[in-house]
């Protein structure tokens, strides 16, 4: 079955099929047909091109979308969407002057979301977690990555990868990829005993998440206070021997060595970025990892930005996730973020779309499927309201600008 969309203003991120990431400076090419059309067959693109090129085709439907723009949805590789419970309260301790350790430092934080973790009913962390992703469908959405990490304990983890497996199982239009983030933290009982807590990650937590499927990445928080390169090399190579490929967090609060031991052992990405050196770019350049920045947190947070501008120049081929969590980045708004990455990581907006689309792709191993308007790889596509141009949709933040997302 054939379905036409006609008088397309602008179709944006037309690749060819060899095209799987852009780097560096390439970024700033966005290719787009203006005044085109775009042919679905079977929930894949068939073809597209100039209205002027249309072929002879019997269509089952047609759509006409003059004086609007279509593009890929946007892709989230980094989320935590399974929570128990908001974490308002600590927005108010960080306004009235405690920093992000000190919350921590006080049992709020992570641990916070791990206490109310472990008394929720996995039924209802469904229902919440499956509103939101109808939520971020509708904003734009069309795949996302899912973490654990707020069980901190085998029964609580293996809550959350269920609760992540039943997504995978009820939006099977949307790609859905869980990470599984035991070592987000330590628990209270293991803080005197970091050995005991990654010893239960990889002696028991690992063999049931592997024996039942429940992940596709093994995740671990690098960072002063949280787990040690030596640490996290451990956890990254008991995961690797159960095909758990690694995406990790690295260089959020500090240059903590996460970027490197995240490139030793081939990880997918590496998520945060805000501190970073020449080494960890050199580092990068010589990888296929994909260096993923979160402005939204830091945005959240009043942290210092990502060097994007940086890391771009340096021939990376960065890419923008939400990070939607409950404590340091509750919206996973991509057209906000696109805005944000604009503003404050100074990015264009030919760059930010490539970071939320065609790398972002790659960030979630879907370069073959997602992420460009290619021949072959699923019509997963914003169609806007009718909008002057591409720059329009960072500079008008405060208006929902989407009109349909197909998935």
């Amino acid at each position: 079955m054939l379905t036409l969309i006609s008088n397309i203003k602008s179709l944006i991120q037309t690749r060819s099929e060899n095209v799987l990431r852009v780097n560096g400076l390439n970024m700033k090419y966005l290719p787009q047909i203006d005044d085109a059309y775009l042919i679905v067959e079977n929930g894949l693109i068939h073809s597209f091109g100039k209205m002027s090129e249309l072929p002879m085709l019997q269509f089952a439907e047609t759509f006409d979308a003059s004086d609007r723009l279509i593009l890929p949805t946007w892709i989230d590789s980094h989320t935590h969407l399974v929570y128990a419970a908001s974490r308002e309260q600590e927005f108010v301790d960080r306004i009235n002057g405690l920093s992000y350790a000190e919350i921590a430092a006080k049992g709020g934080g992570i641990l916070n979301s791990a206490r109310k973790m472990a008394d929720a009913d996995e039924q209802q962390l469904y229902e919440a977690a499956a509103a939101r992703l109808e939520q971020l469908i509708a904003l734009g959405t069309g795949a996302i990555e899912i973490k654990s990490g707020y069980g901190l304990s085998t029964a609580a983890e293996l809550k959350m990868l269920r609760v992540i497996r039943s997504l995978k199982e009820n939006y099977p239009r949307i790609p859905i990829k869980a990470s599984f983030l035991a070592a987000h933290a330590f628990p209270l009982e293991y803080r005197e005993n970091h050995q005991g807590y990654i010893d239960l990650i990889i002696n028991e937590m690992l063999p049931q998440v592997a024996g039942e499927g429940l992940a596709d990445y093994m995740d671990a928080f690098c960072e002063e206070g949280f787990f040690s390169v030596a640490e996290t090399e451990q956890l990254l190579e008991a995961g690797w021997k159960y095909g758990l490929k690694p995406k990790i967090h690295a260089n959020q609060l500090h240059r903590s060595g996460g970027v490197q031991v995240g490139v030793k052992h081939d990880a997918v990405s590496v998520d945060h970025l805000e501190s970073m050196g020449q080494e960890e770019l050199d580092c990068l350049r010589e990888s296929h990892t994909i260096p993923t920045l979160l402005p939204g947190a830091a945005f959240f947070l009043g942290m210092h930005y990502q060097p994007a501008r940086m890391m771009i120049d340096a021939d990376l081929p960065v890419c923008l996730a939400s990070d939607l969590n409950p404590g340091t980045c509750p919206s996973g708004n991509m057209n906000l973020l696109l805005t944000i990455a604009c503003t404050q990581l100074k990015m264009t907006p030919e760059e930010a779309v490539n970071a939320q689309t065609i790398n972002a792709a790659a960030a979630m191993e879907l370069e073959e499927s997602m992420g460009s308007i290619t021949v072959g790889k699923k019509a997963s596509l914003i169609i806007t309201k009718p909008v002057p141009s591409l720059a329009y949709l960072p500079y008008a933040y405060g208006e929902n600008l989407i009109e349909k997302v197909i998935v």
